[in-house]
């Protein structure tokens, strides 16, 4: 294994699969010459040249309407919408048409496009340019939606989803291109809609998202100096999601906490929330807990952004919380908020 960034995760993912298939091209705002805003496509375009990495003028709807037809007619595009915000500008293009052309078609069509984009709050951008948008594309149908939280997910799920025959939205957080991890050899790609187990616990399940997974591991070893041993489960794709690992390890746990950044009105972990009690009731021994963000745009102010996000200390209260008078490790727990105690 090679220790890596995220961001030479990506660009390695990119530049593997451009010298696989002639077909995958680039194209965004200052993907080119600029090596992208946040300098993930870095010399691409010196390999590849300009008819494989195109800059495109700051229109979104337009970057998704080309790449939807390049993707119609044989390319395998991969197009920058440089922040998930900005979405909202093509989203006629990503959900009224990407999305639903193959099942209009009767599956006659495929629509082999990958948009890349970036979310997340953490570096002051404010309330146009921070925000975590992940719900709105889960709900529609025909588009895939995946959240790589480390180098060697964001390598191997790159892959796969520029292999894919159907629109991947795939979400780089902002705050992970710096986070260095090793990345296999390898590089066989990572199956979508397959979760992962960081790490293994009987007492509560948490499932966490982007850069709320690296938080849960923090709480998890608070916890576990306290005998609370946690279940840590990346998702990496919500869409498909691996409902079934959940499912196993909230059987197992009979707790559960679900972590993201993303506004918790509507996001998505009431999707997994919901499903979970659907499906999985009988073997809660408490309410499901979500930590995440309030309802409120994303302040500029550092102070004010800070006090929204999730934290790790958040997620290891939630999982007190509902372990509160639950049997962990065989002994009763009423834990004593702020003492750090348990009792």
């Amino acid at each position: 294994m090679a220790e890596i960034t995220y961001r030479q995760a990506v660009n390695l993912a990119l530049r593997e699969e451009m010298r696989r298939d002639p077909t995958v091209i680039l194209f965004g705002e200052d993907v080119g010459r600029y090596g992208g805003a946040f300098k993930v496509t870095e010399g691409l375009f010196e390999e590849f040249g300009p008819e494989r990495v195109l800059d495109a003028p700051l229109a979104e709807a337009g970057i998704a309407g080309t790449a939807l037809g390049a993707a119609l007619t044989g390319m395998r595009p991969v197009a920058e919408i440089m922040y998930i915000d900005f979405c909202t500008i093509a989203l006629d293009q990503i959900v009224n048409q990407a999305a639903k052309i193959r099942y209009m078609s009767g599956g006659q069509v495929s629509v082999p496009l990958v948009i890349r984009t970036q979310s997340g709050s953490g570096r002051s951008s404010a309330a146009q340019h921070a925000q975590s948008l992940e719900a709105w594309l889960c709900h529609a149908p025909g588009l895939l939606v995946i959240m790589p939280s480390d180098p060697a997910s964001a390598r191997g799920l790159l892959k796969s989803a520029i292999r894919e025959n159907n629109p991947v939205v795939f979400i780089e957080h902002k705050l992970l291109y710096n986070m260095k991890g090793d990345v296999p050899d390898d590089g066989e790609p990572i199956p979508l809609g397959k979760a992962r187990i960081l790490r293994e616990g009987n007492d509560c399940t948490v499932v966490a998202t982007s850069t709320e997974v690296a938080k849960a591991m923090g709480a998890a070893d608070t916890l576990a100096d306290e005998g609370i041993e946690v279940e840590i489960i990346d998702p990496m794709t919500l869409v498909p999601l691996d409902i079934d690992t959940i499912f196993s390890s909230v059987r197992k746990t009979g707790h559960l906490v679900i972590a993201h950044e993303a506004c918790e009105r509507a996001g998505f972990g009431g999707e997994i929330a919901t499903r979970v009690g659907e499906l999985a009731f009988d073997y809660l021994d408490a309410p499901i807990a979500r930590v995440a963000t309030p309802p409120v745009p994303s302040p500029f102010a550092p102070i004010l952004e800070s006090a929204i996000l999730p934290n790790a200390a958040q997620i290891a209260d939630a999982v007190r919380r509902i372990c509160l008078r639950g049997n962990v490790n065989g002994r009763i727990h009423t834990y004593q908020a702020g003492t750090g105690r348990d009792h």
